[in-house]
């Protein structure tokens, strides 16, 4: 496992209890990162910390919904006074949503996927950059899809979220790269995950599969592998980017 040298570190992470978010956390603690672990599930978080315990880091759970932006604010608050700091936000946390025609798409529907898809990254990157600002430094990573580029059918509002959090990221790096914060954006392709599993047969996955120049899906562990690296002091001259770890999806 690559270190990138993240001792001293404090790294914010939602949707951190499975999938992608799981996998970001254990190449960070395996680095030597102090963990703020977030997820809207105690059960799975503490299961979660439980499997980390073996890496010797500060860790911290935060039970919180993230389209709550007072709830986001008060958990960036209770980082920083019980881990003193916070250098790294990973902004995970999402949902898929429902699959309906844009024309039928349910209201609710569409208001739940932007919420926390959209406003909820929004509002955690405003808490970390008004903590980062203070420090002069930060790293912010976040969560957008191949669908942040593109289109797909059936999931209109999924789409119009990760399209507006590549746009958002672009912003406040430029707002904010004379604070010495570095904000970039991470576009997995089709990734096994639970969400994945829960959501799509394996017909419609071997399908996926298919539309990866590689010929598969991906894993969340390869997906960390570029979160990690953005966050570290590795990619110092990298900032207002997106960047695909897609398996040649987005070559088409």
């Amino acid at each position: 496992m690559i270190d990138y040298q993240l001792k001293g570190k404090v790294a914010m992470i939602t949707g951190a209890a499975s999938g992608i978010g799981f996998a970001i956390a254990e190449k960070m603690a395996a680095s030597g990162a102090a963990l703020s672990l977030w997820d809207v599930s105690e059960d799975h978080l503490t299961s979660a910390i439980e499997k980390l315990k073996h890496y010797d880091v500060p860790m911290l759970a935060i039970v919180a919904d993230v389209s709550d932006a007072d709830a986001v604010a008060a958990g960036v608050e209770r980082t920083v006074a019980e881990l003193g700091r916070l250098d790294i936000g990973v902004n995970n946390a999402g949902i898929g949503g429902p699959a309906a025609k844009s024309a039928e798409y349910p209201i609710d529907g569409w208001n739940k996927v932007i919420n926390i898809n959209l406003n909820g990254v929004f509002y955690c990157q405003r808490a970390q950059l008004q903590t980062m600002v203070k420090q002069g430094s930060g790293s912010i990573v976040n969560m957008a899809s191949i669908l942040g580029q593109v289109g797909i059918a059936m999931s209109p509002a999924y789409v119009a979220a990760k399209h507006g959090v590549v746009g958002m990221t672009k912003s406040a790096a430029l707002e904010h790269a004379a604070d010495g914060i570095r904000l970039n954006s991470v576009g997995p392709g089709f990734i096994h995950t639970p969400l994945v599993d829960e959501t799509l047969d394996k017909e419609t996955q071997d399908y996926l599969a298919t539309q990866h120049a590689l010929n598969r899906m991906g894993t969340p562990a390869e997906v960390a592998e570029l979160v990690c690296w953005l966050a570290s002091d590795a990619a110092s001259f990298v900032t207002g980017t997106y960047y695909a770890v897609d398996g040649g999806y987005l070559a088409k």
